[in-house]
């Protein structure tokens, strides 16, 4: 009996050790998760700044393997983001960044050389060749651009600012949800489209079969009649083109003569002294009165919109006229903060309000060349070191972007979906909220290692 005891004790003993080193094993495994993924950002971290240190001791930039890696993959990155009429620096910055080792300050100038390329292949092709679709017309709406672009150029320096107060981590966070929003609208309205153009290519293949060729002359000019403009193939409203570049000079001077915060520009204004915020504070009336007197203006503007008879999910109602200047401000305040065009995010928000996706890219890549190409114009002036490498990278988009626009106008030709344009920035788009938010995590994870400072932070 004493022995039947002692065996029941023995297996009780033995089945508590064993609960409890159950029980213990699961508390600790998720430490050691932890400090599995702490070595992994750690070595990460170690990684970038070993690549980073190597590229700022090479002066000139030299053609390494990263290099090149990085120039394929931003080649294909062009030439997704041209399809859309996007920049395309919130894949360029992350490519430049993660593959070839760069810091954050010759990424950011590179890219802007590269966007600039890519934007003026976009006007050049949107400029020579008109739509199909659209009865060989320029698809290009000044109007748009007139409207939004003073709105925008303000919203870029209200941006920086933001972006110099707000801790990293708030705008990584701001940039992931704002981005993954405006991915799913877009995705939403692609499918929208994609559905009203089955309709209508079906409609289309009924009417053929039964009426022959004449009903598909109608049915395609039944959907081009709403969005016609104005201007014809080849021909350019020259004033409208005057007021564009004026407004770009007038923000570029101000920009010129007030420099940056480390005291860069053409006059000696103190660093964030009177004068300095004194022609920060002018882009503000600037702005409102380019707005105001392009608003007054009393020809009546004509908006590329989409028939909207059969669209349940797009707006009916053709946009005010005072909500592209607010969009605009609104995508170049989040471009400022952080730090890429205006292109991506507004791209979305006119899709959303009913304009045609042939005329939204359009239109877009006409409004980044002038953003872009005032961003490459200062840092030119302000003597900018890498200036050959961003040449070449500027012609390498510049190709990219050809070669996307020809082969999406080609695939929107044969399969008669311009929906496949709002595909194209949704893929740009998503691809930038990973790489983005991966750059920022890991820059907010060595500011928490390092014991940086990650409140609000004054401007200067």
């Amino acid at each position: 009996m004493k022995n039947h005891n002692l065996t029941w004790l023995s297996l009780s003993l033995s089945i508590l050790i064993t609960f409890f080193s159950h029980s213990h094993a699961k508390q600790i495994q998720p430490i050691s998760d932890f400090h599995t993924i702490e070595h992994f950002l750690n070595k990460t971290y170690e990684w970038l700044s070993h690549q980073r240190a190597q590229h700022n001791h090479e002066t000139p930039l030299k053609f390494s393997a990263p290099i090149v890696f990085a120039g394929i993959f931003c080649f294909l990155a062009a030439s997704i983001s041209s399809a859309g009429g996007i920049g395309g620096g919130g894949l360029f910055i992350p490519i430049l960044t993660l593959v070839a080792g760069l810091d954050l300050r010759t990424a950011s100038s590179l890219s802007a050389f590269m966007v600039t390329g890519g934007s003026v292949a976009n006007v050049i092709y949107n400029l020579c060749k008109g739509s199909a679709k659209f009865g060989g017309k320029n698809v290009i709406d000044y109007d748009i651009a007139l409207l939004s672009e003073p709105c925008m150029l303000l919203g870029v320096s209200v941006g920086v600012i933001c972006n110099l107060v707000f801790p990293e981590w708030l705008i990584t966070i701001l940039f992931a949800l704002f981005l993954a929003w405006s991915t799913s609208m877009s995705c939403k309205n692609g499918l929208v489209y994609w559905k009203m153009e089955s309709e209508e290519l079906m409609r289309n293949d009924c009417e053929n079969l039964g009426n022959g060729l004449n009903a598909e002359t109608e049915g395609v000019k039944g959907i081009a009649e709403p969005v016609l403009g104005t201007n014809g193939k080849g021909r350019l409203p020259w004033t409208k083109m005057g007021v564009l570049v004026l407004v770009w000079c007038s923000f570029c001077i101000i920009y010129l003569f007030r420099g940056n915060r480390y005291g860069q520009g053409i006059t000696p204004i103190e660093p964030c002294g009177i004068g300095y915020w004194v022609l920060s504070s002018v882009q503000i009336p600037l702005a409102i009165i380019y707005t105001a007197w392009i608003l007054c203006r009393k020809e009546n503007l004509q908006h590329h919109t989409l028939n909207q008879k059969n669209i349940e999910d797009l707006p009916k109602v053709r946009p005010s006229k005072l909500i592209f200047p607010l969009m605009a401000l609104l995508a170049g305040i989040l471009g400022g903060v952080f730090g890429i065009g205006g292109g991506m995010l507004i791209s979305p928000l006119l899709v959303q309000v009913g304009i045609a996706p042939e005329v939204t890219a359009a239109t877009c890549s006409f409004m980044v060349f002038f953003s872009s190409s005032m961003s490459a114009f200062q840092y030119l002036l302000l003597g900018m070191e890498h200036a050959d490498t961003a040449l070449v990278f500027a012609i390498m988009c510049f190709v990219a972007s050809l070669l996307g626009l020809v082969v999406l106008q080609r695939a929107i030709k044969v399969y008669g979906r311009a929906s496949l344009i709002v595909f194209s920035v949704s893929t740009v788009m998503a691809l930038s909220t990973v790489l983005m938010t991966s750059f920022g995590a890991l820059d907010v994870w060595r500011d928490y290692v390092s014991g940086k400072y990650m409140g609000f932070k004054l401007p200067c």
